[in-house]
C-alpha cells in the first residue's frame, strides 16, 4: 500500500513538473530517486506555491480562528493595555466587531472618534456597529456626517450599509432605489439577495424573481469552495426562487 502511494505521489510530481514548467532535471530525480526527490520536490516546489495561494491562506486563517477565536481580541487588549492610543482602540474594536460583539466595539469606536480625526473608514465601522446594536438613526447620522469616500468601491460598500439602514427605518422606497443602483456594481451577491428580500416584502415578486435568477446564474460560475463561503445566503436565495417558480407553475 505504501509503495503504491509513493508511486502515485511520484507520478503526480512528474505531472506537476511538466504542467508548471519546472526544471526538467526534477523528472530524472523523481524517476531514479523516488522517495528522497519526491519529498524534496514537495518541500521546495509545491509547498511554497500553496503558501501564496489565497484560498489556502483563507482556509488556514479560518482553521486558526476556530481553534483560538479570541486570539486577535487578546492581542488587541494587550496592545491597548500597553498604549492607550486611538489606533489600539480601533484595533480592539475591529477585533470585537469581527466576532460580532458590536455592543462592546461601539464605545471604543466612539471614543476613538472623540480623540482623533474621523475618516470615512472609521465612520463606516462606527455606523455599522450602531446599526448592528439596533440604532439605525445613529448609524445614519454617523454616515451623513462622515467625509465622502473617494473610491467607488468604498462608496458602494457604504451604500449597501445605508440601504440596510434606510430599510430598517421604514424608508423602503429609498432603500429599493439605492439597492437597484448598487447591484449593478457590487461584487458578490449580498446586495442582490437583500434587494430581492425587500422586493418580496413589498410585493414585487416578479422583479424579485429576476434578481434571484441573476444570483442563480452567477452562483453557477463559482466553484464549491467559493459558494461555501456564503452557503446560507445561497440556500435562502434558491429557496425563495423555488417558491416563486412554484407559484408561477
Amino acid at each position: 500500500m505504501f509503495y503504491l502511494l509513493t508511486i502515485a505521489i511520484q507520478v503526480l510530481c512528474v505531472i506537476d513538473v511538466i504542467r508548471n514548467g519546472r526544471n526538467q532535471l526534477w523528472i530524472m530525480a523523481l524517476v531514479f530517486l523516488p522517495l528522497a526527490s519526491t519529498i524534496a520536490y514537495v518541500v521546495l516546489e509545491v509547498y511554497p506555491r500553496f503558501q501564496g495561494n489565497r484560498h489556502v491562506r483563507t482556509a488556514r486563517a479560518t482553521v486558526a480562528a476556530k481553534l483560538d477565536p479570541d486570539k486577535d481580541v487578546r492581542a488587541a487588549r494587550g496592545a491597548l493595555a500597553l498604549a492607550d492610543t486611538v489606533a489600539n482602540r480601533m484595533r480592539l474594536a475591529d477585533a470585537l466587531a469581527a466576532q460580532g460583539n458590536y455592543a462592546e466595539a461601539l464605545p471604543l469606536y466612539r471614543e476613538a472618534a472623540e480623540r482623533g480625526p474621523v475618516d470615512t473608514r472609521s465612520a463606516e465601522k462606527r455606523a455599522r456597529a450602531e446599526f448592528e446594536t439596533h440604532d439605525p438613526n445613529a448609524a445614519l447620522a454617523t454616515l451623513d456626517a462622515a467625509p465622502p469616500a473617494s473610491a467607488q468601491s468604498d462608496r458602494d460598500r457604504i451604500g449597501l450599509l445605508r440601504a440596510r439602514i434606510l430599510d430598517a427605518l421604514g424608508r423602503k422606497d429609498e432603500a429599493l432605489a439605492l439597492y437597484a443602483d448598487l447591484v449593478t456594481r457590487l461584487p458578490g451577491e449580498e446586495g442582490r439577495c437583500r434587494y430581492a428580500a425587500l422586493l418580496l416584502e413589498q410585493g414585487w415578486d416578479k422583479k424579485a424573481r429576476e434578481v434571484l435568477e441573476e444570483v442563480e446564474a452567477r452562483m453557477k460560475l463559482l466553484d464549491r469552495q467559493q459558494r461555501a463561503a456564503e452557503a446560507e445566503m445561497y440556500r435562502w436565495a434558491m429557496a425563495r426562487l423555488g417558491e416563486l417558480r412554484a407559484v408561477k407553475a
